[in-house]
């Protein structure tokens, strides 16, 4: 049996999307091996060179990455740029895992990541600064364009 076709990225994908992200310009296969193996955790073994060649093609497939020769070689770049990325994770994890609920995914995050007092005041920050962008465009939004809470009918900046 064939294994589905992912839309988000793997976590093996994503780790390769980062080291796109942090370069900013379009790389080779040896590029990605290279850095790829440079930033190993003690506990973790090298890719090889062909595994990390199969996961850009198979990236390149889904649409993650482009794909354009150069010379002999292809050199890779990300199709979408990091937020887009990560606002789609995201959003997936949102709707799939917690129901759409963002105050239980906050409530979880909040638990696993124990911010410290200083990223607790930031958050209380964005909170409120998107409480007051949200009153904004609530007084903007006729009525007949829907729920102005809602974030998902809205276009993005």
């Amino acid at each position: 049996m064939a294994r589905p076709r992912h839309e988000q990225p793997t976590p093996a994908e994503l780790e390769i999307l980062k080291v796109f992200w942090d370069r900013e310009d379009p790389a080779t296969v040896r590029e990605i091996f290279e850095v790829i193996n440079q930033n190993l955790d003690d506990d973790q073994s090298p890719r090889a060179y062909t595994s990390v060649m199969s996961l850009l093609n198979v990236m390149a497939d889904k649409g993650l990455l482009r794909r354009s020769p150069q010379g002999r070689a292809f050199v890779y770049e990300p199709v979408a740029p990091r937020e887009q990325t990560l606002s789609s994770l995201l959003g997936e994890t949102l709707k799939r895992v917690y129901e759409g609920s963002a105050s239980l995914l906050v409530a979880h995050l909040l638990d696993q990541s124990k911010p410290s007092d200083d990223e607790l005041a930031q958050i209380r920050s964005l909170l409120d600064a998107y409480q007051n962008q949200d009153a904004s465009q609530a007084d903007r939004t006729p009525e007949s364009e829907g729920d102005p809470g809602c974030r998902s009918s809205r276009s993005k900046d």
